[in-house]
């Protein structure tokens, strides 16, 4: 067996808003392997097994029956992510736990899907690791991520871009939606700077 088999490249965690990442329902497998990674398909033409987000923890609550099942809710400025954590996460799970709110994290994790009963289907975040964070490392992220969030839709007619095409026949959501996003993220930091810097 060689040296690459034993040792899985870890995926490169996607910088999404969660307008956009709420929007990814669709989840996908390249290949048939039982141990493959599941994919996300971001709208904006991006697979995604990880994702980096970064906002506010509003809340946190004990959601487990038998055992301890954490949720937490973490706002950005397009929207609301949701974040569970369990006993096979337990640093993430003691996080949420710990935690004061409101408070900025940063949580790096793998997005899951979930179908309910009427058919609708949910995102949601199973953590990896969850760190709490500055006012300038949130700032920073939604500057990176409105970036990211702006390449993929400056790419998403190339030619070669897979995903892209994919994204278009399993979504029939405008782009503009997620410019939109984008730029709203960008344009909510200029606020706040503006409140700051206004006198008492």
């Amino acid at each position: 067996m060689s040296s690459n088999q034993s040792t899985p490249t870890r995926e490169v965690a996607r910088r999404v808003f969660a307008t956009e990442f709420n929007d990814a329902t669709f989840t996908f497998k390249e290949s048939d392997d039982e141990r493959a990674p599941l994919y996300s398909l971001l709208p904006t033409g991006e697979k995604s097994n990880r994702v980096f987000l970064v906002g506010t923890l509003t809340e946190t609550e004990d959601v487990g029956e038998d055992s301890e099942y954490w949720r937490g809710r973490v706002v950005d400025p397009t929207g609301t992510f949701f974040v569970y954590a369990g006993q096979y996460q337990p640093d993430a799970a003691s996080a949420l736990r710990d935690l004061e709110t409101p408070t900025y994290v940063a949580i790096v994790g793998k997005p899951r899907t979930y179908e309910t009963e009427d058919g609708t289907v949910n995102v949601s975040v199973r953590p990896e690791s969850i760190t709490e964070v500055d006012t300038a490392t949130r700032d920073r992220w939604v500057v990176e991520t409105a970036e990211r969030t702006l390449d993929r839709i400056d790419e998403f007619e190339d030619e070669g871009n897979e995903y892209a095409r994919r994204a278009e026949e399993e979504y029939d959501l405008p782009l503009r939606r997620y410019k939109q996003a984008a730029i709203d993220a960008l344009e909510s930091l200029d606020e706040t700077d503006e409140e700051v810097a206004e006198p008492a």
